[in-house]
């Protein structure tokens, strides 16, 4: 008899999902222990082979049999200084492409609200204020025919320009590689872009500036990495038109956040919609809070009621894949750190 394979889960799985991972192999040997610190688990990770965790990660010494850990994050970011990641050969494994349908829907949703003037619309309603002068105010500045860049064509971004296109945008990207245009990761079927093929330009990364001269909208999906690192910074802004709003659903770092504030204050671009920070939470005392010109939310544009499922089907999938020896979805490349 084949030697059973010991997986721990430590999320909240509900029983359904923990069923469909198991029905992927009778070799499995599936635990659930719900866990937000390595100190929850460290008694019983000796035996596992496999973790699927958001941060209870231990140390090498303390899980010797671990073969693989499955974030359940889309992002590694968390994990790059973390010594399992550093100084073990222990496979990393993301949920990156789960998010692309709730993110690309948060980015439509703010740029119609920069381009009607919702934020507007919430101010003059808390005056029950009337204005004078509607048309100034409120005239729209039509999404259609308007030019969206991308900033990282991966799952999420690539999802993003299927709905834009489908709003009549001109769509843009900057990709790491443009000699690759297929999608190399997991993407939900039936979404997306995974050819490559809408964009109507795909610039390489030093590129950027000439990209962002052309954008009435950036959004930007990479990873933070050591190369995104204040990616848009103060040099990077001013390349932006004077109109341009800018959508970060990224990691925060990827901004130089005192350079965007800076060309918020000034106008020196449109606006921003934040959804991540240098800094979370926000702190009270940041000027982003009071500027007029900036939507901020909190570290939500991913959330659906759906993570779970989707989440728990790339780690199915990834289970049959380990068992039968194939290559796993979403591998970190240590390389790249993402």
């Amino acid at each position: 008899m084949q030697q059973k394979i010991n997986v721990l889960v430590t999320l909240s799985f509900e029983q359904p999902l923990l069923d469909k991972l198991s029905r992927v192999s009778p070799n499995l040997e599936i635990v659930q222990h719900e866990a937000r610190s390595v100190d929850d688990i460290a008694e019983i990770m000796e035996e596992v082979e496999i973790l699927y965790t958001l941060e209870a990660i231990p140390l090498a010494e303390n899980a010797p049999n671990l073969r693989w850990v499955q974030l359940h994050s889309a992002g590694a970011d968390s994990i790059l200084q973390h010594p399992l990641y550093a100084q073990s050969d222990v496979l990393f494994t993301t949920a990156n492409g789960i998010h692309a349908i709730p993110m690309a829907e948060y980015v439509i949703a703010q740029i119609l609200a920069f381009s009607h003037h919702l934020p507007e619309m919430f101010e003059d309603k808390a005056n029950a204020a009337w204005p004078k002068g509607r048309w100034k105010r409120y005239v729209p500045s039509e999404i259609h025919g308007s030019t969206l860049g991308i900033i990282g064509y991966g799952s999420i971004g690539r999802h993003v320009a299927r709905l834009a296109q489908g709003l009549g945008m001109k769509v843009l990207a900057v990709k790491r590689d443009v000699r690759i245009l297929a999608d190399e990761r997991y993407a939900k079927p039936g979404i997306g872009d995974p050819e490559g093929e809408l964009p109507d330009r795909i610039y390489p990364p030093q590129a950027l500036h000439s990209f962002l001269k052309e954008c009435d909208y950036v959004v930007l999906t990479v990873p933070l990495t050591s190369h995104t690192q204040h990616l848009i910074d103060a040099a990077a802004l001013s390349a932006m038109k004077p109109n341009a709003v800018l959508i970060n659903i990224a990691r925060g770092g990827v901004v130089d956040e005192q350079a965007l504030q800076d060309a918020l204050i000034q106008e020196t671009i449109g606006g921003a919609a934040l959804d991540v920070f240098s800094e979370e939470p926000l702190p009270g005392s940041s000027p982003l809070w009071q500027l007029p010109n900036v939507i901020i939310s909190p570290h939500i544009s991913g959330f659906t009621p759906h993570y779970d499922e989707r989440a728990s089907d790339i780690f199915a999938e990834n289970l049959r894949r380990y068992i039968a020896g194939e290559p796993l979805l979403n591998v970190v490349d240590r390389d790249r750190d993402y």
